[in-house]
């Protein structure tokens, strides 16, 4: 099959041609006749299948007749990162261009400005981020009531950096009758729970089995010692043949210290993460793509939808928290049917993260040695510990699982029970004058119509100062029973009042 028989307009297949391809591939072939239909999708395809060019080829023969009025966008795309926006823009530019259409790019670090006129001049394509294009709409500056398709791309991602509200949001706005395309590389319940809100009777295409990884990358794992990462990189990178690599960071400090590691070392490296001003992170990224830089070292920012061609290797120097980033981390090399490789280093204390990428990926990372660095095993025990629940056979004593809830100092219920009532009331009475007046209180309780002590003792007590004011016939004092300083301080009055008060005589 080749694009010719898939419906496209002449003026897009030549722009396929012109872009050097030739077969569609297998989300390409299923999705573009649907979107053409105008029908809405779900497409589930793992990374560097070519989920981008399955919508924007028809959507750009869908738009080529009609006209976009101003701050009316015709159609929305929404992508949860700046640098998959921009690569979307880059392919409705390169697939476009002999179409008239007008496009915006709608993302945070860029100025409002410059969109704002974008916008005003009428916009067929808008491809934004959840968080600039709410902004432009509290604004006043767009409008989306005449949007006829919507583009959801990475659901996934969306759901992990906390954008569904801002989407559920962002859809609310949106004209009911329009068709919607619902793009995700994993399809999580919840992704499916909000395709469901979100899709009117859509057709689902799924091409390979979700979150799984590229047949063509070799995956390898080699378990290190926390402290030797660094070096165990290093040699990993030497061993190699790396011709430019992505290395991911679980956290945006350990990129730079990476970075910095790997440059104090003679590597060729640079830092991409998602706390970089956008004018930075965009020429990094340009930099990366024309090859002048050999290593990246980057957060899960570039894990998504990056295509970077000829990506040789991905190094995971953490191991992923959630399994279906792993996924998408070693997407990024062996795209397009091209040789990959992938290498993860873990410790022995991430045994469940890479328990929990093995049972999604449906298989086991091989093993593998780096020269020089002592291989170590997984530690059965890490992660687990205090929540793990165990069986009656390795069970603590009760008295123990329970010291963890009480106070310092109190006794356990099993002490207390086993202790003797016998012994309990001879320590009680030990001392027979210290306890009378508790012994008094108890039995004056027990006697009928006794009033609660506590009632009695205060009544008691303020009987009692009123009957010593009395015998005292002193004036009650309101700052209670101590006279602040200040007042018994004596007052020197000026020298004409003691004057005045010499001649009156008092």
């Amino acid at each position: 099959m080749t694009f010719s028989d898939l419906g496209l307009s002449p003026e897009v297949l030549r722009a396929v041609e012109e872009s050097g391809y030739a077969k569609p591939t297998p989300i390409q072939a299923q999705a573009i006749p649907v979107v053409l239909m105008g029908r809405d999708v779900l497409g589930c395809a793992q990374t560097g299948t070519g989920k981008t060019a399955s919508f924007t080829l028809p959507m750009i023969d869908i738009l080529a007749s009609g006209r976009a009025r101003a701050r009316m966008p015709r159609s929305l795309i929404i992508e949860p990162t700046r640098e998959l926006a921009t690569q979307v823009s880059e392919s409705f530019e390169r697939y476009g261009q002999y179409h008239k259409l007008n496009m915006a790019l709608l993302i945070g670090g860029e100025s409002f400005a410059d969109q704002e006129k974008k916008l005003d001049r009428g916009v067929d394509v808008l491809i934004a981020t959840p968080g600039r294009l709410i902004d432009l709409f509290e604004r006043g500056k767009i409008l989306l009531s005449d949007v006829k398709v919507l583009v959801i791309d990475e659901a996934d991602r969306m759901l992990d950096m906390g954008f569904i509200p801002d989407v559920e949001r962002i859809v609310s706005l949106l004209p009911k009758i329009r068709q919607t395309l619902f793009f995700s590389a994993t399809m999580p319940p919840e992704i499916r729970r909000l395709a469901d809100a979100f899709l009117m009777n859509p057709k689902e295409i799924t091409v390979a089995p979700p979150a799984s990884p590229a047949a063509t990358v070799t995956q390898g794992m080699a378990i290190v010692d926390e402290m030797e990462k660094r070096e165990a990189l290093r040699r990993l990178i030497r061993s190699e043949d790396v011709k430019n690599a992505v290395i991911f960071c679980n956290r945006k400090k350990d990129v730079d210290i990476l970075w910095k590691s790997l440059a104090k070392h003679g590597f060729d490296a640079a830092a991409l993460h998602g706390d970089m001003s956008q004018p930075k992170r965009t020429e990094t990224l340009e930099r990366f793509k024309a090859n002048e830089i050999r290593l990246l070292v980057a957060s899960d920012v570039a894990a998504r939808g990056l295509d970077i061609a000829n990506l040789s290797h991905v190094f995971n120097f953490d191991v992923p928290i959630h399994p279906e980033d792993y996924v998408h981390r070693i997407g990024r090399t062996g795209r397009a049917g091209r040789e990959g490789r992938a290498f993860t280093l873990a410790t022995p204390d991430d045994g469940k993260f890479v328990e929990a990428i093995t049972k999604l990926i449906g298989k086991d990372i091989p093993p593998i040695v780096i020269e020089g660095i002592e291989p170590l095993q997984f530690d059965p025990e890490a992660g687990r510990g205090r929540r793990r629940r165990g069986t009656r056979s390795d069970a603590k004593p009760a008295a123990e699982r329970s010291a963890r809830g009480r106070k310092r100092g109190q006794p356990a219920p099993a002490e207390r029970s086993a202790e003797p009532v016998a012994e309990a009331e001879a320590a009680n009475s030990a001392d027979p004058v210290r306890d009378q007046p508790r012994r008094e209180a108890r039995e004056r309780r027990k006697e009928p119509g006794a009033k609660p002590a506590r009632e009695a003792s205060r009544k008691q007590g303020r009987g009692q100062r009123e009957h010593e004011g009395e015998e005292r016939d002193e004036p009650v004092i309101a700052f209670g029973d101590h006279t602040p300083s200040f007042l018994l301080r004596p007052v020197r009055l000026p020298a004409a009042e003691r004057k005045s008060l010499a001649k009156t005589g008092t």
